[in-house]
């Protein structure tokens, strides 16, 4: 918990931005601005509880991305990688943030890749945590889309807490399953299926080799998404880069191991620009 004297979340919003409804929770509100970008099944309101943590002193912004939480959705949408790094922008543009740092996780982080790849002279520093590094030629995703729906369905029904407790599913923290529960029904379907193809049919390490921002990754130790010789490879795309592991965690790392990836986050937001 937060002491009540020290910043937290100011508001949530809508905002129309390259051509749709975006919604976004804004936290703290002065200082260097942070906008975090969710992952392929998580809406904004899942990442609130790390937006509190580091928006003293920060300008923090959690993003719904388009089919997921309170964005726009629907068959008159694209999911595509490029949609999704067009709204981040112009979402950005549309508030008025200045020079800002993306923090985006698994598929929030690829969004951000091509978004700096863009428009590196908007955005000061990049931190990838965790991003899929499937794509043309490449292995697999190892995390499969199939459990996700059928998530999904559950939620529809309105039983996505009895499936977020069954013994095979992660064991998480009460306010993580309630959260997850309480959101999951907001995702578009097709957002899912489309996001997750898109993993293994977009090139996001060309968009590695051309980066021009100060860029890190956070890689988890368990989960096999970003393996050795995957770092190895994204170095020397990117030599610049910093690199941090969390040890003993999976892909949902902020909650695995909270107060590490809190840590390393505060750490790499303290550092200068190159």
């Amino acid at each position: 918990m937060r002491d009540a004297s020290t910043t937290s979340l100011l508001y949530g919003a809508h905002v129309r931005a390259n051509g749709i409804r975006q919604h976004y929770l804004r936290f703290g509100g002065s200082g260097p601005a942070v906008v975090i970008v969710p992952g392929i099944s998580t809406a904004a309101a899942q990442w609130a509880f790390i937006a509190e943590r580091l928006c003293a002193g920060r300008d923090v912004y959690v993003l719904d991305v388009r089919g997921r939480g309170l964005s726009e959705s629907g068959p008159h949408l694209s999911y595509s990688l490029d949609s999704c790094a067009s709204d981040l922008v112009a979402f950005a543009e549309a508030v008025g943030i200045g020079p800002y740092t993306i923090l985006g996780h698994s598929m929030g982080a690829r969004i951000g890749i091509r978004a700096a790849r863009w428009h590196s002279s908007f955005i000061e520093r990049l931190i990838m945590i965790d991003p899929p590094v499937s794509g043309p030629g490449r292995r697999r995703y190892p995390i499969p889309v199939e459990p996700l729906l059928k998530l999904l369905h559950s939620a529809q029904r309105g039983e996505a807490e009895t499936a977020l407790r069954a013994s095979d599913a992660p064991q998480w923290p009460e306010r993580h399953i309630r959260m997850r529960a309480e959101w999951m029904h907001t995702c578009d379907e097709r957002a899912l299926i489309e996001s997750h193809r898109g993993f293994h049919h977009d090139d996001i390490h060309f968009d590695l080799a051309n980066l021009d921002v100060a860029t890190a990754l956070i890689v988890a130790g368990r989960g096999g998404v970003i393996r050795s010789e995957d770092e190895a490879e994204i170095l020397r795309l990117l030599p610049s880069i910093a690199i941090r592991r969390l040890e003993g965690a999976g892909h949902q790392m902020q909650i695995d191991d909270t107060e590490g990836f809190l840590a390393i986050v505060q750490e790499l937001l303290a550092q200068p620009r190159f």
